[in-house]
C-alpha cells in the first residue's frame, strides 16, 4: 500500500515539474515575442520626435504668415526682407549674422532675423533661409539669405511666396545685378516670385 502511494507521488511531482517548466517557457516565448515587436533601435523616429517636428512645422508656417501681413496698401515684413537684401549669405556667428563674402557686413534691418532671435535662437532651434526664383530661361534658382549648417534628419522646411512689383522694386538694374533675381516680364509692372524657404531643426 505504501509502496503504491509513493509511486503515485513520484508521477505527480514529475507531472507538476513538466507543467512548471513548460509555463516557463511560455513566458519567455511572450517576452521574446513582445522585445521583438516593439522597436527599440535609436534611429527610429519615436512619437516625441514626431511631436517637435509637428510643432516646429506649425511654428516656422506661423512665423511666415506673420511676416507676410500687411494691412491694405503697406508691404509686408517679409516682401520688405527681400526687397532690402543685397545678395549676400548671412551666418549666424552666436551674436549677430554676418556676410560669409563681405566683411564687417552685419545683417540688422531685417524682420526675419528680429523674429528669429525672439523665438528660435533662445530655443536652441537652428535656422536655415533660401529665395527661389523663376529666371529668364525659366529655370529655378535658390541661393542662400541665412545659413547655419547642414540640416538634421528631423529637419521640417516651411516655405511662402512673395509677389513682387516694378513699383516695389526701388532700382530695378541694381537689384536685378545684387541678388540675380531677374524681372521676368518687362511688358507689365509685374517683376517676378520669390519662394521664402525656412529650414528648422534642433540642435
Amino acid at each position: 500500500m505504501f509502496r503504491k502511494n509513493s509511486l503515485m507521488s513520484d508521477r505527480d511531482a514529475q507531472m507538476h515539474t513538466l507543467e512548471a517548466v513548460m509555463a516557463a517557457l511560455i513566458m519567455v516565448g511572450v517576452i521574446v515575442f513582445a522585445v521583438e515587436a516593439t522597436s527599440l533601435t535609436p534611429l527610429t523616429s519615436s512619437t516625441a520626435n514626431a511631436h517637435i517636428e509637428a510643432q516646429m512645422q506649425t511654428m516656422g508656417q506661423d512665423m511666415l504668415n506673420a511676416l507676410s501681413y500687411a494691412p491694405y496698401g503697406h508691404t509686408s515684413a517679409l516682401k520688405s526682407d527681400v526687397l532690402n537684401w543685397n545678395g549676400l549669405e548671412y551666418v549666424w556667428n552666436g551674436t549677430a549674422y554676418e556676410s560669409r563674402s563681405s566683411v564687417n557686413s552685419t545683417l540688422t534691418n531685417s524682420s526675419l532675423v528680429d523674429m528669429f532671435n525672439f523665438i528660435t535662437t533662445p530655443r536652441g532651434i537652428a535656422h536655415n533661409v533660401h529665395f527661389a526664383w523663376i529666371n529668364e530661361d525659366g529655370v529655378s534658382i535658390s541661393r542662400s539669405y541665412i545659413y547655419n549648417g547642414d540640416p538634421s534628419d528631423n529637419a521640417v522646411i516651411v516655405s511662402k511666396k512673395v509677389i513682387l512689383s516694378d513699383y516695389e522694386v526701388a532700382n530695378v538694374s541694381s537689384f536685378a545685378t545684387n541678388t540675380a533675381i531677374p524681372d521676368i516680364d518687362n511688358s507689365t509692372g509685374f517683376y517676378n516670385i520669390v519662394n521664402v524657404k525656412m529650414t528648422l531643426w534642433r540642435m
